[in-house]
């Protein structure tokens, strides 16, 4: 069984329930229709009702009468959630006449729902920016405790197996925080462990990669990585991690026990954590190309609760296998 059908399998068990504020966006509509027919979530549709049925019976999707339809103009709790929103962000100026406002905006509306515990996770994207796909997320649902940075895992299946997890690897940050300090390094470490687990289905084996393998250079940026390394066993104690590591050192055998010797993650990495954005998001799009790997994601990590943003470029089957990590990140939670 590949990834893929894993992941969606086991989001068939836990079934969570997974609002898309962009519930008017064909493709979106389109997606919700195979996720409930599949059983791999519960499905929120915001928008309004009369379009969305209109959409259903343009594209006879026969399923959408499953999911639940909420008018984020019109419905039974708007008065409960702008009141949830003036007491979260009182401290901020939020009054009730914006507050009223916001919560007629989709994006805001799903995040205030899961807030307020009515659904799991949220998809959106394929029609808005992430930038305003994540400003109510970081609002309303807000990070993990312990975590103050949100980050971006990719989960790369590369052909050739005899890398990292039977040739499954994942790799942080590459899609959100440019330069993060030591403590923003440990923490996108140890978020990248739980997204490793609850969707790769794999104990992390995670390298902290620099130029450098112990002390091979010195240079301030090592020194980040060498103290984020500490940081993130500080953090969790449970965590398989070693650091610094070049690349090669971290995932092939005998570099691994010539440059480390003694490490019991050097050469078996299946988690690779880069220094820097630039650093990651460079490195996954080259393996993409040049191995012909399959990219994933970007799945983010680090929030309350599983909240994950689409390209506008998306397919249909981009926003199913999402809302399927998406559940799955929920159920790990």
């Amino acid at each position: 069984m590949d990834l893929l059908s894993s992941i969606k399998n086991n989001a068939k068990i836990h079934c969570k329930r997974i609002v898309l504020p962009e519930g008017t966006e064909e493709r979106t509509i389109k997606a919700a229709n195979e996720v409930l027919g599949e059983k791999i979530a519960k499905i929120i549709l915001l928008g309004n009702p009369d379009k969305i049925n209109e959409l259903a019976k343009k594209h006879d999707l026969k399923n959408i009468g499953m999911a639940t339809i909420v008018d984020p103009m019109n419905h039974a709790k708007k008065n409960e959630y702008v009141d949830l929103m003036v007491e979260l962000r009182k401290s901020k100026g939020l009054t009730h006449s914006a507050a009223l406002k916001q919560v007629e905006d989709p994006l805001y509306l799903g995040t205030i729902m899961i807030k307020n515990g009515d659904a799991d996770g949220e998809v959106a994207g394929a029609m808005n920016a992430t930038g305003d796909v994540l400003r109510p997320a970081f609002q309303f649902v807000k990070t993990l405790p312990g975590i103050s940075v949100v980050s971006g895992a990719f989960i790369m299946i590369l052909k050739n197996k005899q890398f990292g997890n039977d040739g499954i690897l994942v790799f942080a940050d590459c899609a959100v925080h440019p330069n993060p300090t030591d403590r923003e390094l440990a923490e996108i470490a140890v978020a990248t462990s739980k997204t490793t687990k609850a969707i790769a289905g794999f104990e992390p084996r995670i390298a902290m990669l620099s130029f450098s393998t112990k002390g091979s250079a010195k240079h301030e940026m090592v020194d980040k990585v060498v103290n984020a390394t500490r940081i993130a066993k500080e953090m969790d104690p449970s965590l398989k991690i070693d650091g610094e590591l070049q690349a090669d050192a971290a995932i092939i055998e005998a570099i691994g026990k010539s440059k480390a010797p003694g490490s019991e993650i050097a050469g078996k990495a299946n988690v690779l954590i880069f220094p820097t954005l630039e650093a990651g998001n460079i490195a996954y799009k080259l393996v993409q190309r040049l191995a012909e790997a399959e990219a994933i994601g970007p799945v983010l990590q680090g929030m309350a609760a599983p909240i994950n943003d689409l390209s506008r470029g998306c397919s249909v089957s981009d926003i199913v296998n999402l809302i399927a990590i998406t559940v799955n990140q929920a159920a790990g939670k």
